[in-house]
């Protein structure tokens, strides 16, 4: 008579388990690969002309309004994005200039070595503030300090102008030092800042939306 073996006790078992786990583990991690890299796929322009949502849109964002909004559906924040507007006194930039000045105010982001002090995306330091949704910040905006501190009319003018000389400007005890950063290559920070705050990041920073003013912005 043969001697019944306990299913926890069988090697057999415990190796077709490890197959299975290991095939549906596989499956699942090339789904979620294909899911991620559609979901972080960059837009078009003519996403943005046909109010088509994506997390990340096209360069040309930079043409238009972007704010900040409570959804009740999803229970954070949400970047909204509406009409033109000027950025750097001009809304008709083509996806090849806007790319462009992403693509200098990236670079300039790194070769200035922003993250050493800031936060960018979750990446970076906590030393210096959050700048994932920096353009979204009422201070820079029309009834915020910044506009005023700088003697700029605009947004981006102003944001500019502190980039370039942070030492005439002392906001804080963590004073930011000037890295000689050029008119061109602020120009080009602010176009990547701007762009980063229309990424939809599911509510990240998280602190972001209880500053007052941060929603439904200017």
């Amino acid at each position: 008579m043969s001697k019944q073996v306990s299913v926890w006790t069988d090697n057999r078992f415990w190796a077709r388990s490890a197959a299975w786990v290991t095939g549906f583990s596989s499956i699942l991690l090339i789904w979620l690969t294909f899911d991620t890299s559609s979901q972080i796929a960059m837009g078009t322009e003519s996403d943005l002309q046909n109010k088509v949502t994506k997390r990340v849109p096209a360069p040309t964002v930079i043409n238009y309004k972007i704010t900040y909004e409570m959804s009740d559906k999803r229970g954070h924040e949400v970047p909204v994005i509406g009409e033109k507007e000027k950025f750097f006194g001009r809304d008709d930039y083509s996806e090849q200039e806007a790319a462009d000045l992403l693509h200098l105010g990236k670079l300039g982001s790194q070769a200035k070595n922003c993250m050493n002090c800031h936060t960018i995306l979750g990446n970076g330091a906590y030393y210096a503030p959050d700048l994932t949704k920096a353009w979204l910040d009422p201070a820079w905006g029309p009834e915020g300090s910044m506009m005023a501190l700088t003697g700029k009319q605009t947004k981006e003018e102003a944001m500019a102008e502190f980039l370039m000389n942070p030492s005439k400007y002392p906001t804080h005890e963590r004073m930011m030092p000037d890295l000689g950063i050029t008119a061109e290559e602020a120009k080009g920070l602010v176009a990547f800042l701007k762009h980063m705050s229309s990424i939809d990041t599911n509510g990240f920073p998280r602190n972001f939306g209880r500053m007052q003013g941060a929603i439904h912005g200017k």
